[in-house]
């Protein structure tokens, strides 16, 4: 019996002897081919496109250094460059304080309520990026911002207390947005962190202060540290934030100028990849920092076989502060944005909050957003990308995973590094490879769904490989050999046993791609034509129009329905077994 054991196993993991395993390896070979068009094809697009001069109806597009020559030589680069580093470096730096303090309260104190908190504090990951910008915008604007004109009116005067329009708003307004991120990343640092040492350290009379920061920091550093690279390549990569509040006053960095060079006229995409692929290697260099980092976390590991139970500081008064601190978050990135936002659209036209503006409510927003053209067709298309995007990542990823885990296939770490790649590609630099490519290559692709389809596959393939290859690791390969002995074929096998077995995993990642597909404007906003319009980019074209209240109306009803669609997600999770990621 251990022979034919040995001898099934050869045939799942080495090359097939068999016609039985056709099926098999048409399915990987297809899957792997299809990764291969989808990571590194578009990125050949873009690096040969760097070096050509912009193609007119009177000259064709010919080779050049000149691409590199303008976007590096300028005398303007590095101040571009310096930019987009502080831009990115204080947003980054904003949320790792605002989540880690946080996610600190939440794990290891006795604040009162933090099961709500914990919720609440996580739904600015649900509202786009445009509609948080759109509505600080309207909270911190010099002009008709809430909060300088009740500051104005509490101080009699004209001065300018907030300016979203500027470097530190442009840091705010991000940082604020991300410190979600970092308060999920240090959450579970903290809880899967032994506290015996700061127990001992409490009990030698350390104050809570020393604990914190001697003992606690010290010990969740290689999450400190990957958090801030993790916000850093998120932030640098951000466009809502750049589009919307730089480059209206000048301020640029390298997503803006991606965009404005490719919408200039004439349009420079040339130009446009160069800048891109200066992008490319800066998040590259944050991922490869990420890595290293996550390699070296056994230094810093204080959880063993030996059990331990968590236990909480116990704040005595400052609790009370600290649930203080909790209101004042959940105010400034949650309730505030959305108010204004609700204010706003009960308007004909925008107007400044006041007890005289409420004789002007109206619902006329809501009602001309139900017949503003295109509107259905962009929830529709909305729906079918994010559900069909999500499903197609999901079963591709798992059949990448497969191959990866299961197989002896020489070269296969080839195969999961570039199934990873997009996550290094920020996400108007995908969407400019994705266009290059589809306009040299033809194929009817350009300017159709099919196209954003496409973006939307490559840019969350790696979200799906994380959340498979988590899942894929706790299958024993003796399921598989024993379906395999009992006479199933590879097919039957991988879609009667993996798949269900992945159900976790599965759902968890669907459930994220579907959220964050439907937020999706960076690649978007290159990709779209008329008739394909995603709601992301109704919102961005409503800004555009300067039609404030309709986008405001539209805005409330879409983060209603993202909030209601994680809600029952997470219903739904708890039946399949979800765990918190």
């Amino acid at each position: 019996m251990a022979a034919v054991g040995d001898t099934t196993r050869l045939r799942l993991t080495d090359e097939p002897r068999g016609p039985q395993f056709n099926s098999q390896w048409a399915i990987t070979s297809g899957a792997v081919t299809l990764v291969a068009w989808l990571t590194l094809i578009p990125l050949g697009f873009l690096v040969w496109q760097s070096f050509m001069t912009p193609q007119t109806a009177a000259k064709p597009a010919q080779f050049t250094w000149g691409n590199y020559v303008e976007a590096y030589t300028s005398p303007d680069t590095f101040e571009l460059f310096v930019t987009s580093v502080e831009f990115a470096a204080g947003a980054s730096i904003l949320a790792l304080l605002l989540g880690t303090f946080l996610a600190w309260m939440n794990e290891r104190t006795n604040t009162p309520f933090k099961s709500l908190f914990y919720a609440m504090s996580i739904i600015p990951l649900v509202v786009p990026g445009i509609l948080f910008v759109v509505s600080w915008i309207m909270l911190a604007s010099p002009k008709i911002g809430l909060i300088n004109l009740i500051l104005r009116g509490l101080f009699n005067t004209e001065y300018t207390f907030v300016d979203c329009y500027s470097l530190m708003g442009m840091i705010w307004v991000d940082g604020l947005h991300y410190a979600p991120i970092a308060f999920l990343l240090m959450t579970a640092a903290f809880r899967s962190m032994d506290p015996s040492l700061e127990e001992s350290a409490m009990m030698s009379g350390a104050s809570t202060w020393k604990i914190a920061t001697r003992i606690t920091l010290q010990l969740a550093w290689p999450a400190v540290a990957a958090s801030f690279l993790i916000l850093f390549v998120r932030s640098i990569e951000s466009f809502e934030v750049p589009a919307l509040l730089g480059l209206p006053v000048g301020i640029q960095v390298f997503t803006s100028s991606i965009y404005d060079a490719i919408h200039r006229y004439p349009s420079n995409v040339g130009l446009a990849s160069a800048y891109a692929l200066t992008l490319l290697v800066i998040t590259s260099g944050g991922i490869w920092f990420q890595s290293k980092i996550a390699n070296q976390g056994n230094k810093y590991s204080t959880v063993t076989g030996k059990g331990f139970r968590p236990r909480v500081i116990d704040l005595g008064r400052w609790r009370y502060l600290t649930a203080g601190f909790f209101l004042f978050y959940v105010f400034i990135a949650v309730l505030a944005p959305f108010f204004i936002l609700v204010w706003s659209s009960l308007h004909r036209y925008y107007s400044v909050p006041s007890w005289a503006a409420l004789k002007n409510v109206s619902l006329r927003a809501y009602e001309t957003i139900f017949n503003y053209p295109n509107v259905s067709g962009a929830v529709w298309n909305s729906f079918v990308l994010s559900l069909g995007s999500a499903t197609f990542v999901m079963l591709l990823s798992a059949i990448i995973c497969w191959i990866v885990l299961r197989t002896k296939i020489p070269g296969r770490w080839v195969l999961d590094n570039m199934a990873t790649l997009p996550m290094v590609m920020p996400g108007l630099v995908l969407g400019l490879s994705i266009m290059i490519c589809y306009l040299t290559v033809g194929g009817g692709v350009y300017g159709t769904i099919w196209i954003l389809f496409i973006a939307y596959v490559t840019r969350f393939l790696p979200y799906g490989m994380r959340y498979n290859t988590t899942s894929m690791i706790q299958i024993h390969r003796e399921l598989e050999e024993s379906a395999a002995m009992s006479g199933a074929s590879w097919l039957q096998s991988f879609r009667r046993i993996t798949l269900p077995l992945l159900k976790p995993g599965l759902m968890a990642g669907w459930i994220y791609i579907v959220v964050v597909s439907v937020r999706e404007l960076s690649s978007s906003i290159l990709l779209y034509s008329p008739g394909s319009e995603v709601v992301s980019v109704i919102i961005w074209e409503l800004w555009q129009n300067g039609q404030y209240v309709e986008l405001s109306a539209f805005g409330v009803m879409l983060i209603t329905a993202l909030f209601v669609f994680a809600l029952l997600a997470q219903a739904a999770g708890r039946r399949f077994g979800i765990k918190e990621t």
